[in-house]
């Protein structure tokens, strides 16, 4: 039943927002009581942080199949893109935005559970990338990874990214290209410049 639970809010977070959907909301969608959602969650705070880190773990293994199987890092970045975008809804509920404004401490925790996870496979993506001579090879590999993460965090800021004036597809895919045309050497420029030509078309 737990698992059920999860999987359910998870839904329902996504769609709708961590604030928006209440413990009274879940219950009916999953047609059982709230008695039984506080057997396994003691309040609605226990259970944003299972699901949260719930959707972490998921994104996760996802990411990593994707590494494994890319041709090459340009397109690996943008398969990412697209596998995240499609699996938080293409954030269009804001769920990111209020997890970090209505629950700041699992907010903190699952930035710095990402960061450790995108500093590892970023520098590797990256590294490989100047191994293919796709990027420049005195690119600073570690400097790197860290501002694709700050920057990728940062469009989650709708202070400065109001969604009514910005999708997150139309973030994402313009960061990653002012990010990828920082660091690609002349074979890379040409794979993604292809590529974003193709996507285009």
């Amino acid at each position: 039943m737990k698992d059920k639970i999860i999987t359910a809010s998870k839904e329902l977070f996504l769609n709708y927002g961590f604030k928006s959907i209440t413990m009274d909301d879940i219950a009916n969608h999953l047609g059982i009581s709230k008695k039984t959602i506080y057997v396994h969650f003691t309040n609605k705070t226990k259970l944003v942080e299972a699901v949260a880190f719930d959707i972490f773990e998921n994104i996760s293994e996802g990411i990593d199949t994707i590494c494994n199987n890319s041709k090459n890092p340009i397109e690996e970045l943008y398969a990412i893109k697209v596998f995240v975008l499609n699996y938080l809804k293409n954030e269009k509920s804001s769920s990111q935005f209020q997890l970090q404004k209505y629950y700041p401490r699992i907010a903190e925790r699952l930035h710095l559970k990402q960061f450790e996870k995108m500093q590892v496979c970023v520098k590797d993506s990256i590294q490989k990338g100047i191994d293919m001579h796709l990027f420049r090879k005195e690119i600073n590999v570690d400097f790197i990874s860290r501002m694709y993460f700050n920057g990728m965090s940062g469009l989650k800021d709708q202070t400065v990214f109001p969604l009514e004036l910005f999708t997150m597809d139309y973030l994402m895919e313009n960061y990653l290209e002012y990010h990828l045309r920082a660091i690609v050497a002349d074979e890379g420029l040409q794979i993604l410049n292809k590529f974003i030509t193709s996507n285009q078309s």
